[in-house]
C-alpha cells in the first residue's frame, strides 16, 4: 500500500475535537467539573448579578470593564450604530418574505453580508486592529435591530426603529413588541443575555474564529457562527425545553411522563450538558431571576425540575443530570414576552458579542486553521473504467 508521508504528522483526536485544545485564549473559559465560567478574569454569573449588558460588551472587546465615565461612551457610541443602512433596510421585506418559515436567523445570515457590503467591511487580514473592532461594533449592534425587523415583517408588521436612549436589553425589547419594557423585564432579558454571551469553544464559537483564521471580513466570520448556531443540537433548545412543559401539562403528569421518555431512552430536553457534570450555573441563576416573576408557570417547572432530577438519579444512577440553561431560560423569555420563535435568536444577539470577541483574538494569529482528515475509503489509486 502506497505510504502517506504526512501521516507521521498527524494526531490522532476524539470524535468530535472533544477535550482536545486547539489554541490559547484571553477571553474566558468553562470548568465543567466545577460548575464555573467566566469571561476573562470575571464570574460570569457575577458579573450577570452586577453589571449591565455594555459593561460586559466593553469588557469582552476592550478587555477591561468601564468606569462610568467609559461605560456612558461606549453605550452611547454602541447605541449610534443600531440604524441599519438604507441598503439593508430596503432590502429587509424582501429577506423576510424568503426567510418564510424558516425564521429570523435564517435571514439574519444574508442580511448579515448585506450589512458587510453596505459598511464596506474589509478582510480582517487587511486591516489593523482598531478598525476590526469598529467592524464588530457596527455588526453586533445592528444584529437585535435586523432580527426584530425580521421577526415583525413575518407576521405582517412594520419594523420598530431602534432607540439610543434604551439600553441594549430594554431596546431590544422595545423593537421586538413596539412597547417600552418596563425595568423588570428589561434587567431579566439583560441578565438572560450576558450570562450567553460566551461559552467557551462551542460550535458556533469555533466556526466564527475558523473563518476569521482565513483573514475574512467580520460579516462573513460572523454569517458563519450563526448558521452553526441555527443547527438544533447547538441553539435550537430554549423552545424545546418549554415545549417539554406544555405537554407534561399538569403536576400529576410529571413523574409518569418523565418515567417513559427516560425508560424509553428519549432525551428529556433541557436537560444535560456537554460539559457541565454539576449543575449548570447559567440555569442556577436564571431559576432565580424567573422565581422573582413568581407564579403558577415558574412554580411548575421548579417542580418538574425537582423530579426529574430524582427519577434520573433513580433510574440513572452515577450520571450527573441537571437543568442546563436553556430549561430556565425559556421560561424567563417566556415571562418577558418573547415568542418562542425568537428564542434562538434572541440568543444570537448576546452571542454575537462573543464571537466578536473571538474573531478579534483569532484575527491576531496569522495561521490558518486546516486540520486533516483520515480517509477511509477505497483504496487508490484504481483505473478509472473505460465507457462501452
Amino acid at each position: 500500500m502506497p505510504v502517506n508521508r504526512s501521516a507521521a504528522t498527524r494526531v490522532e483526536v476524539p470524535r468530535g475535537l472533544a477535550g482536545v485544545v486547539v489554541t490559547d485564549t484571553e477571553i474566558g473559559d468553562v470548568r465543567g467539573l466545577e460548575g464555573f465560567y467566566h469571561y476573562r478574569q470575571y464570574s460570569a454569573v457575577e458579573l450577570a448579578q452586577t453589571r449591565g449588558f455594555e459593561d460586559v460588551w466593553h469588557l469582552l472587546v476592550h478587555g477591561d470593564l468601564p468606569d462610568a465615565e467609559r461605560r456612558a461612551a461606549f453605550a452611547a457610541e454602541t447605541a449610534a450604530l443600531r440604524r441599519l443602512p438604507d441598503e439593508v433596510r430596503e432590502a429587509l421585506p424582501a429577506i423576510a418574505a424568503a426567510s418564510g418559515r424558516s425564521g429570523p436567523l435564517s435571514g439574519m445570515r444574508t442580511a448579515l453580508s448585506l450589512l458587510g457590503a453596505a459598511e464596506g467591511f474589509r478582510p480582517v487580514y487587511d486591516i489593523d486592529p482598531d478598525r476590526r473592532r469598529q467592524d464588530t461594533l457596527v455588526a453586533a449592534a445592528a444584529v437585535p435591530t435586523l432580527l426584530t425587523a425580521l421577526h415583525r415583517l413575518g407576521k405582517g408588521l412594520d419594523p420598530v426603529e431602534p432607540r439610543e436612549d434604551l439600553s441594549y436589553a430594554a431596546n431590544y425589547l422595545y423593537m421586538l413588541t413596539g412597547s417600552e419594557p418596563d425595568e423588570h423585564r428589561a434587567r431579566a432579558i439583560e441578565q438572560y443575555l450576558i450570562s450567553t454571551i460566551d461559552h467557551g469553544f462551542n460550535a458556533s464559537t469555533f466556526t466564527a474564529r475558523v473563518i476569521a483564521s482565513t483573514g475574512a471580513d467580520v460579516a462573513a466570520c460572523l454569517a458563519g457562527a450563526v448558521a452553526a448556531l441555527s443547527g438544533p443540537l447547538h441553539g435550537g433548545a430554549p423552545s424545546r425545553a418549554l415545549d417539554t412543559l406544555d405537554a407534561i401539562g399538569t403536576p400529576d403528569r410529571i413523574g409518569p411522563w418523565i418515567r417513559e421518555r427516560v425508560l424509553a431512552g428519549e432525551r428529556i430536553m433541557g436537560f444535560g450538558h456537554a460539559i457541565y457534570r454539576t449543575e449548570d450555573p447559567r440555569s442556577r441563576m436564571l431559576r432565580e431571576v424567573a422565581r422573582r416573576f413568581g407564579g403558577p408557570r415558574v412554580e411548575f417547572a421548579v417542580e418538574v425540575e425537582r423530579q426529574v432530577e430524582a427519577i434520573l438519579a433513580e433510574l440513572k444512577p452515577g450520571r450527573e443530570l441537571h437543568t442546563n440553561v436553556e430549561f430556565y431560560a425559556g421560561v424567563v423569555m417566556e415571562l418577558c414576552g418573547l415568542p418562542r420563535e425568537m428564542f434562538t435568536p434572541t440568543f444570537a444577539a448576546a452571542r454575537v458579542v462573543g464571537w466578536s470577541a473571538n474573531i478579534l483574538e483569532q484575527a491576531q494569529d496569522s495561521k490558518i486553521i486546516r486540520p486533516v482528515a483520515r480517509y477511509v475509503g477505497p483504496v487508490p489509486p484504481v483505473a478509472v473504467p473505460t465507457t462501452v
